[in-house]
């Protein structure tokens, strides 16, 4: 299922490359609006905190509006910019709940963590654990926020639970997904995340939820079966069938299909 996870993406990213483009372009204006304008306000501190989360807030909802569009793709579709602009009505308030969540990973990183560890007792040590473990398998489940909620849940409160059921019952490909986005994210710091970016790594996460759900439809189909021993290769004939396979040559020149 891995494998043809990043292959399916791949694919998709080729085909669309324009499209993921300018939806990272969109995010790296949204991007220069805490970055760049909060300085330019250093005379009135109040009002730079004010334009800085405003910034940090609208590129969370950028993000939620761009999974919210790039869903088609890993639906075998397209998508235009009427598309976004429809996907932005519905979108933002999903943008503004993993705003809040990025705020509260902020302050336990920074204020409650350190507090904790600064503690020097074993007290302090046990908290500090507790803390990090706990926000570490939030930002796992979390990940998958804006896939849950553009595919399962519209309800923001069932999305969270949600994220976590997926968490705590595929950990390894939560940790697969983290680790497989983290190398995206590097990679494309040196192409100005221009490309793959982060429309990339929204489409991989929506990608992966998608194939993963074909696991709760087969078991839902066979309640007796063993949930360790999913049979990937029968329920992803259909999706093989319309990824379909290509050579370098195919990649370069389509048109000689």
């Amino acid at each position: 299922m891995i494998g043809f996870l990043i292959k399916k993406c791949f694919f998709d990213i080729w085909d669309n490359l324009f499209r993921v483009v300018l939806i990272n372009l969109g995010f790296i204006a949204s991007l220069a609006i805490p970055v760049f304008i909060p300085p330019l306000f250093q005379t009135i501190p109040a009002l730079g905190v004010a334009v800085l989360a405003i910034g940090c807030f609208w590129c969370c909802i950028y993000l939620s509006t761009a999974a919210l569009t790039l869903k088609s793709i890993s639906d075998y579709g397209s998508f235009g910019f009427s598309d976004f602009f429809c996907s932005l009505k519905t979108a933002w308030p999903a943008g503004l709940v993993f705003g809040g969540f990025l705020v509260l990973a902020y302050v336990l990183c920074v204020v409650v963590i350190p507090f904790y560890f600064s503690m020097g007792t074993m007290t302090g040590l046990l908290l500090t654990a507790v803390v990090f473990w706990t926000l570490a398998a939030g930002g796992l489940a979390f990940q998958f926020f804006f896939a849950v909620r553009g595919r399962l849940s519209t309800k923001l409160t069932s999305a969270i639970k949600k994220c976590f059921i997926i968490f705590f019952d595929n950990p390894m490909f939560c940790i697969f997904s983290f680790l497989h986005n983290l190398i995206i994210l590097i990679v494309s710091v040196f192409l100005a995340f221009m490309i793959p970016g982060p429309a990339a790594v929204l489409l991989f996460l929506d990608e992966g939820l998608r194939l993963r759900l074909l696991k709760y439809d087969w078991l839902e189909a066979n309640p007796e079966a063993n949930r360790r021993k999913i049979p990937w290769d029968a329920l992803l004939i259909d999706e093989r069938e319309k990824t379909g396979t290509r050579s370098l040559k195919n990649f370069i020149f389509p048109w000689k299909d």
